[in-house]
């Protein structure tokens, strides 16, 4: 999953959600350098995304993809998940989507002395070009995607995908949806686990 789903799973806790979005880039066992929070966060994180590649419905989004654009299906079906995520969020969150998404950028900017320094760079460009908020559209996905192939140097061309997204649309929002639902439920579930 992307940006805004694991941002939704990881509930109400500031530090879970700062150590779920950060995760990516926090490699073994350094996560224990972090607060015990921002730690639950990043293997909620890594629990997450297990779920998710080995999930047949995301293999079968993926799969759909996986002749033009190889290992990148995967992350390109995260970022269309996104969108369907941000496309449907009054059915997931009883709170507006430009309200929540606000709500994480002012979390963002009052954590930036713990945030590492590959997020610290990346957060402004965030913050001005609203990458969270712009994932509800096909022009936002297909912006985020351009800039997903730019820094592959143009090796991925994920810029295109946005052609499989309107042809497929149907498909894959049927798709993520029954996927969503199972993955609120594991979340759900692996959170009580660490908070436990």
């Amino acid at each position: 999953m992307n940006f805004l789903a694991h941002i939704y799973l990881s509930g109400n806790d500031n530090e879970l959600i700062i150590g779920n979005f950060i995760a990516d880039g926090i490699k073994g066992k350094k996560y224990k350098k972090f607060s015990p929070g921002i730690q639950k966060g990043i293997l909620l994180h890594r629990e997450i995304d297990t779920f998710t590649d080995a999930h047949p419905i995301v293999r079968q989004s993926t799969k759909r993809l996986h002749k033009n654009y190889g290992h990148y299906s995967g992350i390109i079906v995260d970022i269309l998940y996104d969108h369907f995520l941000a496309k449907n969020w009054s059915r997931y969150s009883n709170i507006r989507l430009d309200v929540f998404v606000e709500n994480f950028y002012q979390l963002l900017k009052d954590s930036f002395e713990i945030l590492p320094t590959r997020i610290q760079k990346m957060m402004p460009y965030m913050i001005a070009d609203n990458w969270l908020l712009s994932y509800a559209t096909i022009e936002g996905i297909s912006k985020i995607l351009y800039q997903m192939n730019y820094r592959t140097q143009n090796k991925s061309k994920m810029n295109l995908a946005v052609a499989e997204l309107e042809e497929y649309y149907n498909e894959f929002e049927t798709e993520f949806t029954a996927f969503f639902d199972e993955l609120i439920l594991f979340s759900n579930q692996k959170l009580q686990e660490l908070c436990a």
